[in-house]
């Protein structure tokens, strides 16, 4: 994969049903070049396939907030059972450092993110949190 083929990925992940037409004139090439790269990547697996992404009516614009756990290592599992519970939680990664656990979590109000914070850390095997408000996502391929 080169620096083209990314390019037309990512136009993809944008639009993915942008037209070769469309992505050869934004991107500056060939049709013909783009139909044969998408191709060539969906032959080889590299483009798995393609879905559509749909837009819930109850979306309303959320706050979305990010917090980090540092966590007792012999209470992780039972720790990230308890946050299964909680519908605000959006994605939870494992990860190194510092702090062990990195979350994602969005409610409609601030308030709402401000209570469960506060219920995260009372959480038994919860050393400390450490939470830092999103103010918008500049890159947003999911």
């Amino acid at each position: 994969m080169d620096q083209l083929d990314r390019r037309i990925i990512s136009a993809l992940q944008h639009n993915a049903r942008a037209s070769t037409t469309h992505i050869a004139a934004t991107l500056g090439v060939a049709r013909t070049t783009v139909h044969e790269r998408i191709s060539r990547m969906e032959k080889s697996g590299v483009i798995s396939g393609y879905s559509v992404v749909l837009r819930h009516v109850e979306d309303a614009p959320k706050v979305q907030v990010v917090v980090l756990l540092e966590v007792q290592q012999k209470e992780t599992n039972r720790i990230i059972k308890r946050l299964e519970a909680y519908p605000e939680v959006k994605l939870c990664l494992s990860i190194n450092g510092e702090f062990d656990l990195l979350l994602s979590a969005e409610a409609p109000r601030i308030e709402d993110l401000d209570i469960l914070v506060d219920e995260l850390a009372a959480i038994p095997g919860v050393l400390r949190t450490n939470t830092s408000v999103v103010f918008g996502r500049r890159i947003d391929r999911g």
